[in-house]
């Protein structure tokens, strides 16, 4: 075991090598990529051995389709080159020798494992294909975008604390299951007990792209007020501010949300979603948006938007929002139209600035995962007299 935390160690300090100790050619980059593909490898395997327990049904299509095993074969040539390439280009090994050893074994288990699958589908189960697609499709596209465009050079994707924000990627992720029963019970209970026929036929009629825009419209008129009440009421602040804790900004940031808020804020945002008869196309489209948008506007990335920045929210607009500067503070409430926080009150975009911190003033939030999912439920600590 000691071997193991030891190695593990090791891996996360040549992850967080500072920049200008890694430049490239130093086998820093590939070492990275195959380690997430020697992972990748190694989770997709155990989700083709046990499809009924780690695989989410909405996206079931996906391995049917094929594209799993393709992938799988794909990930793992990748884990055994990118490795190969570590080793010889890199002089600290730990990296390299980790992703060739975790290849080895997801290929081993690949080879010996028949594929499971045709059983009738489980009552409970974890999406953890939900969470690879997360991880593999947003970070492939935000990590270079990070790396290229920056709003802060200086920070590295292996910044501190990602391993706590990545955690509540893998947490939110395997979890699908109760989040979705818990975020369409409101909706449900609305659609049992109010008529609201004439109106859902009438959505209907609108064409598609009309209804995804008034979704955005809808969804964020709620999601401005919900988001206010967890910033106005400290009962509630107390969950929202673990969200607020993370120092640095990036698309992995987005993923810092206590389990309960995730439950409140989702399932009082879907109710105009799930009520207002939109199709079932239109709605998918919205959460594809609203997926990439949400890790869009953590990210730290430094363009320029202009005058777009007067009618959608960007990353700079929601920085300022989890700024700990004081013309920071309970500002920017919008997810995608910044005229709510316009109209309410709560606008707040300097010409060109961007924060100079971000965090919780006082630094009040403790860190690891755990110790964050039991602060809101402890009593908080009494401040100390000023001398």
């Amino acid at each position: 075991m000691r071997s193991i935390m030891g190695i593990i160690k090791k891996v996360v300090t040549q992850l967080e090598t500072p920049r200008d100790q890694r430049p490239l050619g130093s086998g820093w980059l590939s070492g990275a990529l195959a380690l997430l593909a020697s992972l990748a490898g190694l989770l997709l395997v155990l989700i083709r051995w046990f499809p009924e327990t780690f695989s989410y049904p909405e996206i079931a299509f996906i391995q049917e389709s094929g594209v799993v095993t393709a992938f799988l074969r794909f990930t793992l040539l990748a884990g055994y080159a990118l490795s190969l390439l570590s080793l010889i280009l890199s002089a600290r090994k730990s990296l390299g020798w980790t992703a060739l050893g975790l290849s080895v074994i997801a290929s081993l288990m690949a080879t010996t494992q028949p594929q499971i699958g045709g059983g009738p589908p489980q009552s409970l189960y974890f999406g953890l294909d939900y969470f690879i697609i997360n991880v593999l499709v947003v970070g492939f596209l935000f990590v270079p975008l990070e790396r290229f465009f920056p709003a802060r050079p200086e920070q590295t994707v292996f910044r501190a604390e990602w391993q706590e924000d990545m955690f509540y990627y893998l947490v939110s992720s395997m979890l699908v299951q109760i989040l979705g029963f818990i975020t369409l019970a409101p909706a449900n209970y609305v659609n049992a007990q109010i008529p609201l026929d004439d109106m859902r036929i009438y959505i209907t009629t609108l064409p598609f792209l009309v209804q995804v825009l008034i979704i955005m419209a809808a969804t964020d008129f709620v999601q401005y007020w919900v988001h206010r009440a967890f910033h106005t009421f400290p009962v509630l602040w107390r969950f929202h501010s673990i969200h607020h804790s993370t120092k640095k900004m990036d698309w992995l940031a987005g993923a810092r949300m206590h389990f309960a808020e995730i439950a409140i804020l989702r399932s009082l945002t879907a109710l105009p979603m799930f009520t207002l008869g939109f199709k079932p196309e239109a709605i998918q489209a919205y959460l594809l948006v609203v997926y990439f948008y949400s890790s869009f506007i953590h990210a730290n990335i430094g363009w320029k938007f202009g005058f777009i920045e007067r009618f959608f929210v960007t990353p700079r607009f929601h920085h300022w929002h989890h700024g700990s500067d004081r013309a920071a503070i309970d500002i920017n409430y919008a997810s995608h139209f910044p005229i709510y926080d316009w109209l309410f009150g709560t606008h707040h975009l300097p010409e060109k600035e961007w924060p100079e911190a971000y965090g919780v003033i006082g630094d009040t939030v403790p860190k690891g995962y755990w110790r964050q999912f039991l602060h809101p439920f402890l009593k908080p600590k009494p401040k100390e007299p000023a001398e």
